[in-house]
């Protein structure tokens, strides 16, 4: 039996388009090998760790007390002494001028106050310059210095236990590894900008060179004329999934916990979207300079709305209720979970269920605008 005549002409189509990316090695740079250099960049570079933090240390008691906690921010591997002072007024000349971004004053009668029982006290500047570096080194110094108190070490004498023991536990991310909690967001992102970009260039493309009008002259309908353009590369996509999830699993080691089915189920649904966002951006682009800036203008509000570097829940509730709308923030929920949690689909329908539905009504609406300007 033979296949209907409409999956004939899509199929040739579809292969059409396979046989014109192939023949372009610039579409297999953006395909294959941007993603896995966008991964590895943001990977390394997109990090709220902290290591070596450059400190200064004014030690006022010049005691073995004061001398101990010096020894334990360092070996804490997220401080680095690059300078120590005898005033006050020269840790703030260190952040002034950029030496340091942390300062620690120790002082005077530091052991005393602490052997006593009456508490003692650190005070540690920051350079606000930076909030999130900041921060991050706030909660640091003040974990190492409450666990050194403590006696954590077990060194500690009777005078400096605490009388409340603070014992912490971070679930799904016990070393609390931001690349554990970024990798995964990159991978969204990746996906979005390649589908998106793709389908809007490839359009054009046909429109630039003359041909989109022999496709309109030709048998083929406006609806297999849009399946033959978003299939190739919804395929790639898919493609691409697997590659950046491999480069994820295997050279950053961040964990994959949950099902591989809810996983694929929800990267196929935030696919329509990129698809669809790509076929509008053709339908309001003449060429393929204005298909390419329009992505990147599109691409950046989608990335900063969608929780990737900012929590939503730190927005403004304006915008925290627009976010509902982007795609790629519950793209991020589900792959965080999945990745990090082992949630099933349980956790994540609502999520799935606003893919499926914004998925399929950019596509439906692009797709429209598409077949009246064919018309």
């Amino acid at each position: 039996m033979k296949p209907p005549r409409k999956f004939e002409r899509v199929a040739v189509l579809v292969r059409k388009e396979f046989q014109q990316a192939f023949r372009d090695p610039r579409i297999l740079r953006v395909v294959f090998a941007a993603p896995v250099i966008q991964l590895l960049v943001f990977g390394y570079a997109v990090s709220t760790d902290i290591r070596d933090t450059p400190t200064i240390l004014v030690d006022h008691d010049r005691s073995q007390v004061s001398r101990e906690l010096a020894d334990v921010l360092v070996s804490s591997g997220y401080f680095a002494i690059v300078e120590r002072a005898d005033r006050g007024a020269d840790i703030v000349d260190a952040l002034d001028h950029g030496r340091a971004q942390v300062g620690v004053e120790i002082p005077a009668g530091f052991a005393r106050d602490l052997a006593s029982g009456s508490g003692a006290q650190v005070q540690i500047l920051l350079d606000g310059t930076n909030s999130n570096t900041a921060l991050v080194a706030r909660g640091y110094a003040e974990r190492i210095i409450q666990s050194w108190s403590a006696g954590a070490a077990g060194t500690a004498t009777p005078a400096r236990q605490a009388r409340i023991e603070l014992r912490e536990r971070a679930w799904f991310n016990p070393e609390l590894a931001s690349r554990n909690y970024n990798v995964p967001a990159v991978l969204g992102a990746i996906i979005l900008l390649i589908c998106q970009l793709l389908t809007a260039l490839a359009v054009v493309r046909e429109r630039e060179i003359g041909t989109l009008e022999q496709l309109m002259v030709s048998p083929l309908e406006p609806a297999e004329l849009i399946a033959g353009k978003t299939i190739p590369f919804a395929l790639l996509g898919l493609v691409d999934l697997g590659l950046v999830t491999a480069v994820a699993r295997l050279w950053f080691h961040v964990p994959f916990e949950g099902s591989v089915f809810v996983f694929l189920l929800a990267s196929v649904l935030f696919l329509l979207s990129g698809l669809g966002l790509g076929l509008f951006l053709s339908t309001v682009s003449s060429t393929q300079q204005e298909a390419f800036m329009g992505s990147f203008l599109l691409f950046m509000p989608t990335m900063l709305l969608s929780g990737f570097m900012f929590p939503v829940s730190s927005m403004p509730r304006v915008f925290q209720i627009l976010t509902l709308a982007n795609p790629l923030r519950h793209y991020l929920e589900i792959v965080r979970g999945v990745f990090l949690k082992g949630a099933g689909f349980e956790a994540f329908w609502p999520q799935l269920l606003a893919l499926a539905v914004m998925g399929s009504g950019v596509l439906v609406l692009a797709a429209t605008r598409f077949h009246k300007r064919l018309s």
